[in-house]
């Protein structure tokens, strides 16, 4: 059996797997996912390979990252690295990205997750004004020096707060949105992030599941489920859900990103899994990051991590999906 492709994550200098697992879904926003559930996808997901959990402080309110401790504290010794996030539980504005706060912060995230030192802390899509202020990355390096994390990153709504952020000297890593709908990313942040050997972790590779192909115009979303009430960034920004494209050109698209998997993807690979693949191969990514609300997906996600090169062909399918179905409506916004 092929084992996982695994990459240093930029600054940090440690080893993660190239297809790892968000865990947003653990602690809400996608539908009812019980602590049982929960923790057999994580016990799938290392069993599968995977060594980089992405959490955060906010996903119900601190339950995923009290899952993910109490599942770190029954495995002592699991080789697994924690991104978390913070700055998303109170009003977004640039005032509350202090020293003190960071320390609050941290300081809870630490208790969730039954870790001394973090291991790596990303903003969580700060506002725009805390990308220019030194203050705050000053304060995270203290944080560092302090010893409550280990590293800090920076998650992203826009490539140009990620090219701010990889100039900083200090960010090892950058979260953003990438995927087969979502290419702006390609043209320069990757580039960057490669030349300053900053680590780029790919979320919503699967664009909310739009590239598993399951999806079709009638289906429906629980009230819970951000794919439901957020469509149009009512709650957070659009590009979260969806990748900010509209659903039904988005369902239209899958289809035919599906059949281009059929045609030039590799042997038995699902479209979820081409799409991983897909992104993961880029140059300059660091590791994916799906969710899972089954082990089945754990699973089927991290096989993508041994899968082959895509070729030329398929890449150029994808390049043809995006100029025809999204370019004009999402490429300048993010």
């Amino acid at each position: 059996m092929p084992t996982m492709t695994t990459r240093v994550l930029g600054r940090t200098g440690r080893e993660v797997s190239a297809v790892g697992l968000g865990t947003w879904q653990l602690g809400g926003g996608w539908g009812d996912v019980s602590e049982e559930d929960a923790r057999a996808v994580l016990d799938a997901s290392v069993e599968a390979g995977v060594t980089l959990f992405d959490t955060a402080d906010v996903y119900g309110d601190g339950r995923s990252e009290r899952i993910i401790g109490a599942f770190l504290a029954a495995n002592p010794g699991v080789p697994v690295t924690v991104a978390t996030k913070m700055g998303r539980r109170v009003d977004q504005v640039p005032e509350h990205y202090t020293l003190a706060n960071f320390r609050e912060w941290t300081d809870r995230s630490r208790a969730n997750l039954g870790q001394d030192t973090l291991d790596l802390v990303q903003l969580h899509c700060p506002p725009g004004p805390v990308f220019d202020d030194d203050r705050v990355f000053d304060a995270l390096d203290t944080l560092v020096q302090e010893g409550a994390i280990a590293a800090y990153g920076v998650s992203v709504e826009e490539a140009e707060q990620a090219l701010k952020s990889i100039a900083r000297p200090g960010v090892a890593s950058v979260q953003i949105i990438l995927n087969a709908f979502r290419l702006k990313p390609l043209e320069e942040v990757l580039p960057a992030a490669q030349e300053a050997g900053v680590g780029i972790l790919a979320r919503v590779p699967l664009a909310s599941g739009l590239l598993s192909g399951k999806y079709d115009e009638q289906t429906e979303f629980g009230a819970d489920d951000h794919r439901s009430f957020n469509r149009h960034g009512e709650q957070f920004d659009q590009g979260e859900t969806f990748s900010g494209v509209d659903y039904e050109q988005g369902v239209q698209a899958a289809r035919e990103f599906s059949a281009l998997v059929a045609e030039h993807g590799p042997e038995g690979a699902s479209p979820a899994q081409a799409a991983l693949a897909w992104v993961l191969q880029l140059p300059g990514v660091t590791s994916v990051i799906p969710g899972a609300r089954n082990t089945r997906q754990a699973e089927s996600n991290a096989a993508a991590g041994a899968l082959p090169a895509l070729g030329e062909d398929f890449d150029r399918g994808v390049h043809g999906l995006y100029d025809r179905f999204f370019r004009a409506a999402v490429h300048g916004r993010w």
